[in-house]
């Protein structure tokens, strides 16, 4: 089925991490890979390593009979002049997970491999960890890969091979792979985010459904878009999960227990004391999690080992210290605000540190529902004035302190010189945070924004926050009370 690529040339638009991983699979199946990318420096790497390359300015005169096909980086929009060209001249264009199924496919690196798929706009790396450690405590071989950070080819290319995979998919992945049919495969929830790459939220919320393709598909129905996708499933079978009671063929939670009603008559899982992390977001990786494995018979006693066993990773809801009674969590990963959500909504009492750039995205309905959660919000980067306003609307009780670089007109005397790094506006966040604070509180980093207006990612961010708890002292706690 890969036939067609053998001696003929391969276009990989995107010198990135996916562009690496296609070099060898390319070339072990007799394909002549040529590079093209926006950056010169990333032309020049893939040139110093023997590669062929062509700019973008080249291959708007190419002759694109040349090429079998172009695989691109899961970040390229569909309109970008390459691609498109692409296109215009009947040339194939596939992503790099598209090319992975088909290499799987085709039995190149082993036996086939049973997908497992995870996407949503938040919570896909957790759960899709959930999944693999599952996965491990059942003595399954697997790993995870796809956008949690592995690529997907190096996955296949592993000796000995994995029997299953735990695929993060983004839905920029997804829109390049129409042809990937897991094994299961879930949509978590859909909201605003991308829309810009995708042109609006129909077309965002059609790439997730991509996971829905395959012969078992799972939706959360707690959350209304992705419930509503249940109705355009083309899986064989569809199931959801909520956290709450579930109907038959649902998972969900009955007195503090996960239960399977989905893949058997009735069948507990875990006790929600179990989950990392904890919080109502957490519960739903976990039934999500569930779900994916029970659509392939891992037993309940495995489903909750595994669980059990998972620990969140660094960034995503993650323990950082306890200082008097009051902890910092580090959920630098809620870069938006379905995600900020999530998190304060795992927390009674939560002194909220926010801000970035939000992209476009509303505050409104985050701060109304969380309002009552509150006990303070720090605010930071470019978009701190309209998290200020929405809580001035909806949480004009709730004292607001913003810092921010260059300029002492912030509410409140928390102004720095301009001067100041990145890690001295989160140093003052996090001082101011801790004076707002109360044995049994939560502060909380849950920006509900992008980070790089300020810094480098969000892990840079959450590395800041950490070093900045790492800085207090037990007088800091509750001061400006």
């Amino acid at each position: 089925m890969l036939e067609f690529l053998r001696g003929r040339d391969v276009l990989v638009a995107g010198w990135g991490v996916s562009g690496r991983s296609l070099i060898e699979p390319l070339r072990d199946i007799g394909a002549r890979p040529v590079i093209t990318d926006g950056g010169a420096a990333a032309l020049a790497e893939a040139a110093g390593l023997g590669l062929d390359i062509a700019t973008c300015t080249e291959l708007e005169t190419a002759d694109w009979s040349r090429f079998a096909l172009v695989i691109t980086s899961p970040g390229w929009r569909p309109d970008s002049p390459v691609l498109a060209a692409a296109v215009t001249e009947g040339t194939p264009v596939w992503g790099d997970v598209e090319f992975a199924w088909w290499v799987d496919q085709a039995r190149i690196y082993g036996p086939v491999r049973k997908w497992l798929v995870v996407t949503g706009t938040n919570g896909k790396t957790t759960t899709t960890s959930m999944v693999h450690s599952i996965l491990r405590a059942a003595g399954i071989a697997s790993v995870a890969c796809g956008n949690i950070g592995l690529p997907i080819l190096d996955a296949l290319r592993r000796n000995p091979g994995p029997q299953v995979l735990a695929v993060e998919l983004s839905s920029f992945q997804l829109h390049w792979a129409p042809s990937v049919r897991p094994e299961a495969g879930v949509v978590l929830n859909v909201a605003e985010d991308h829309l810009d790459w995708h042109g609006g939220l129909d077309a965002y919320a059609a790439a997730k459904s991509r996971a829905l393709y395959g012969r078992v598909g799972v939706v959360g129905l707690d959350d209304p878009v992705a419930a509503s996708l249940a109705r355009r499933s083309k899986a064989r079978r569809t199931v959801g999960f909520r956290i709450g009671v579930p109907a038959d063929g649902e998972l969900g939670v009955v007195d503090g227990k996960l239960l399977d009603r989905a893949f058997t008559k009735a069948a507990i899982l875990a006790e929600v004391g179990d989950i990392s992390p904890k919080g109502p977001a957490g519960v739903a990786n976990a039934l999500a999690a569930a779900a994916l494995t029970r659509a392939i018979d891992v037993a309940p006693q495995f489903v909750r080992e595994g669980l059990i066993e998972h620990r969140v990773g660094p960034h995503r809801a993650a323990f950082v210290r306890e200082v008097s009674g009051v902890e910092f969590i580090d959920d630098s990963k809620a870069t938006n605000p379905h995600a900020a959500r999530s998190s304060i909504l795992g927390h009674p009492q939560v002194v909220w540190i926010a801000g970035g750039q939000l992209k476009g995205a509303s505050v409104e309905d985050l701060v109304e529902e969380t309002a009552d959660r509150l006990v303070a919000a720090v605010l930071i980067g470019a978009d701190a004035p309209v998290i200020a306003a929405a809580l001035a609307r909806h949480a004009p009780e709730v004292p607001v302190v913003e810092v921010r670089a260059g300029d002492h007109a912030g509410m409140g005397d928390a102004g720095i010189d301009g001067a100041a790094s990145a890690e001295a506006v989160m140093a003052r966040a996090v001082r101011a945070a801790a004076e707002f604070a109360r044995p049994g509180d939560t502060v909380l980093l849950a920006p509900a924004a992008a980070s790089l207006d300020m810094f480098a990612d969000y892990t840079h961010r959450g590395r800041s926050f950490a070093a900045a708890v790492a800085a207090l002292e037990d007088g800091d706690i509750g001061r400006h009370l």
